[in-house]
């Protein structure tokens, strides 16, 4: 984590409201893209976890990448779906949570993933399957600087924190018919298209880094109570001028 460590009162008391934000979010109509980065942000900020990311099945049972912290996380993410190896990997396809306290001695199970992920400065990582009712959808992967376990307690957290997600991509409907899965995974996946092509937008305009024009994207929509890819769509196709943007989230700091 990052910042002013939390007393275990405010920990309490902020993830209680992280839960019930994630809650009142998915009762309403809602962007699955932004409730999945919000619960990545969810784990960063009350886990000990330096970086977070998201891998869902769409369809077809293909692998995406849809929500990390951190672009190095999302890069890294992407390196397993492309070796087809590694803990998130794993955790998708066993079901089971996959828990390395020190990657270091995991190097003979991910020959290509582990050298890979402690070049990027990562000690441990903590893989727990989106489920439901025995169909697990991905996977929520917690990445530690330092080796060192996750204690019993915040891992139980984070499954509650990543079943309150799954229960709103998959609802009752989608387990009976299979129909709003299929939908509504598509339609993140092509959202997350879109908004990597807004933030490579305001990446060339501004002459920042992917994780800046991501927080750019973000506030320029939540201040505007708009959907963050209809306003990536709308970067776009032009409609948003990259200035635009940019010249409120410099303002905003």
């Amino acid at each position: 984590m990052t910042g002013t460590p939390l007393s275990t009162d405010e920990r309490e008391a902020r993830l209680v409201d992280a839960f019930v934000h994630m809650a009142d979010t998915l009762v309403d109509d809602y962007d699955v893209v932004d409730v999945l980065h919000d619960l990545v942000n969810h784990c960063v900020r009350f886990f000990d976890a330096a970086t977070a990311g998201i891998v869902l099945s769409d369809q077809r049972g293909s692998l995406q990448v849809l929500a990390s912290s951190t672009e190095q996380t999302r890069v890294l993410e992407l390196y397993q779906l492309q070796t087809s190896a590694g803990p998130c990997w794993d955790c998708v396809h066993t079901g089971g949570s996959v828990l390395i306290p020190d990657l270091t001695a995991a190097a003979g199970r991910w020959p290509l993933f582990v050298p890979r992920a402690l070049d990027e400065g990562f000690g441990s990582v903590h893989a727990i399957p989106m489920r439901l009712r025995g169909e697990t959808i991905g996977a929520l992967n917690l990445f530690g600087r330092m080796p060192g376990a996750m204690p019993e307690q915040d891992l139980r957290a984070v499954q509650a924190l990543a079943d309150t997600a799954t229960i709103g991509i998959l609802q009752d409907r989608a387990i009976r018919r299979g129909e709003m899965l299929a939908e509504q995974l598509q339609t993140a996946l092509a959202n997350r298209s879109t908004i990597e092509q807004a933030k490579g937008v305001l990446v060339h305009a501004g002459d920042i880094d992917m994780d800046q024009a991501f927080q750019a994207l973000r506030r320029y929509g939540r201040r505007r109570g708009a959907r963050l890819a209809e306003i990536a769509q709308h970067l776009v196709t032009g409609e948003i001028s990259p200035e635009t943007v940019l010249g409120e989230h410099y303002i905003g700091g």
